[in-house]
């Protein structure tokens, strides 16, 4: 099993630990402010391709203002053990339901009752979304970042007298896709084939340039993420995204950030992930590659979760919500009408939505001040 993280990586104030989370993982989790008991709990859940050290600029000034602030590696990621690594494996296992599982164990194992807020990243925005709406009683308000919360898909209503719908033959979206000039691919997609984890892992440039230029490209340092809403879930609309989530058909990953790589100016410019911050990564994911963050995506593109949190339709996150974003950050418009229906029709107690300027997607990383300044006024209020 790996070790604890060495204190000189992390901020003052922070520990590196391991808890058994009462769902088949050795959690390895990061806390803040656990000195004192009876502190109220802000739990954060990271995404991809990130950990729980994503969180680490903002948890001291979480603990500092009275909380206990805990981050896990997740189910799949990090130093955190018991998932099984392998394409071929229990895809199941990395199902929406059983991450929530995997927070309401971890928890439970720390003898905590209740959260004030669970705090979700990207990919962590939809477990932190799906722990307030199936878990209120233990949730008691939860805080999204960088992607909406779009709710469960409703059964159809009023249906008994209604002959079977026959629905008509077209192509996917993933022909149309693929008929464009040049034909183009959707990131998620290319994230569930058996080669992504591979292309990645063992990219050409080595997987320290491989996150600076994944980093890069999806950041605010790169100029051209200069977001707008899209008119619908079409080829022809999708394919403005950025090519670091509607690729090229030709390239892998690897190849699709390596034509954005940053110069060694801007390398030795960027203050909010430096070199020495961006080799814990590096190491983390060198050390087992990413196929257990890949596993989530997968569970996504085979309807495996659809199915799983049908369940749940018609249900609304009640709890207060809110949500935070870089205002340079594509993520919030790449399910078009995502963001709005968060907001009218997901959230029924909705608090505010905040989009941060000199932010992209890693907006806790790159505007931590401003991140943890929302965070406890939301808390606050």
């Amino acid at each position: 099993m790996p070790e604890t993280y060495p204190a000189d990586i992390l901020p003052s104030g922070l520990r590196s630990r391991f808890v058994r989370n009462n769902n088949g993982l050795e959690m390895h989790i990061l806390e803040a402010g656990f000195e004192e008991a009876a502190r109220p709990v802000v739990l954060l859940l990271h995404g991809f391709p990130e950990l729980a050290f994503s969180w680490r600029k903002v948890m001291p000034a979480l603990a500092a203002a009275g909380y206990h602030v805990i981050a896990p590696d997740q189910r799949g990621y990090g130093r955190t053990v018991g998932w099984d690594p392998s394409y071929e494996g229990d895809l199941g296992s990395f199902g929406m339901l059983n991450l929530v599982r995997d927070e309401v164990g971890l928890i439970a194992a720390l003898g905590i009752r209740e959260v004030a807020a669970v705090v979700g990243h990207d990919a962590g925005a939809g477990v932190a979304g799906w722990c307030a709406l199936i878990r209120p009683d233990i949730f008691k308000s939860v805080a999204m970042m960088s992607a909406p919360f779009g709710g469960p898909t409703a059964f159809p209503f009023g249906t008994a007298e209604q002959p079977p719908a026959r629905a008509p033959a077209r192509r996917s979206i993933h022909d149309d896709l693929a008929a464009l000039d040049p034909p183009r691919k959707h990131y998620q997609w290319y994230y569930s084939t058996p080669e992504a984890n591979e292309e990645m892992w063992h990219a050409p440039q080595g997987i320290h340039d491989f996150l600076r230029g994944y980093y890069h490209h999806k950041s605010a340092d790169w100029a051209q993420n200069r977001p707008y809403a899209l008119d619908g879930w079409v080829a022809s609309e999708i394919a403005k995204l950025p090519t670091y989530y509607v690729m090229r058909m030709d390239q892998t990953m690897a190849e699709t950030v390596a034509d954005e790589m940053p110069t060694p100016a801007e390398v030795a410019a960027c203050t909010w992930l430096p070199d020495a911050e961006l080799r814990v990564y590096a190491e983390e994911y060198g050390r087992q590659g990413f196929q257990g963050g890949l596993q989530w995506y997968r569970c996504g593109t085979t309807g495996l979760n659809a199915a799983d949190l049908a369940l749940y339709s018609g249900r609304t996150i009640d709890v207060p919500s809110t949500f935070v974003a870089g205002a340079q950050d594509w993520g919030i418009h790449q399910r078009p009408g995502s963001l709005e229906r968060m907001q009218r029709e997901a959230c029924s107690d909705f608090r505010g939505l905040h989009l941060i300027e000199g932010a992209g997607h890693w907006v806790q990383q790159e505007q931590p001040a401003e991140v943890g300044r929302l965070l406890l006024e939301f808390l606050g209020r």
